[in-house]
């Protein structure tokens, strides 16, 4: 039975769990990226309207939906950079939600039901970056861009089509 416990729970998970991995995981692709070269990054947590920009951070409306790392151009832009920086989201939740456990096992952290909910998103965000697929909305996986990179040579990339972000698209780009 879902209860008032389990509604504080799923409260908990949506409003900080999800954005922390979030952050995790767009971490792991800023960190992998800065040993390329990166030029330029930004991540943006959320979606929606803009709120405000700090650092490197530009935050949206709905900070608890979406997240993604954007940069200009790679130094080192070649087929393992690529591979590398897909990759990198998927081992950084890995990372982290294993080091958790460890802490968890030899009961080295406390609140043991927050990081079982942290735990669990963070393999659940794992686990849709890593099958290689396309999303509905025609966005591939980190999984498939690796995938593509490996069997292919190419990246199979996507620019996120949301209209009320305020960069120009790639069509505004080329007028």
């Amino acid at each position: 039975m879902f209860g008032l416990m389990d509604f504080l729970k799923l409260t908990m998970s949506i409003f900080i769990i999800l954005p922390i991995v979030s952050i995790i995981r767009e971490f792991g692709y800023l960190i992998a990226g800065k040993i390329f070269g990166v030029k330029e990054a930004t991540i943006t947590i959320g979606s929606g309207p803009y709120l405000f920009k700090f650092w490197i951070f530009e935050v949206r409306r709905f900070y608890f939906m979406y997240s993604w790392c954007h940069y200009d151009s790679l130094e080192r832009d070649t087929k393992i950079a690529h591979i590398f920086i897909y990759a990198s989201p998927i081992l950084a939740n890995l990372f982290v939600a294993l080091g958790i456990n460890a802490l968890l096992a030899n009961d080295l952290l406390e609140y043991e039901t927050f990081w079982n909910q942290f735990i669990f998103y963070a393999f659940y965000f794992l686990l849709f970056d890593a099958i290689p697929m396309y999303y509905p909305d025609g966005q591939p996986s980190n999984g498939r861009v690796v995938y593509d990179m490996i069997r292919y040579g190419r990246r199979s990339d996507f620019r996120r089509n949301d209209p009320q972000m305020d960069v120009p698209s790639e069509a505004e780009d080329e007028k």
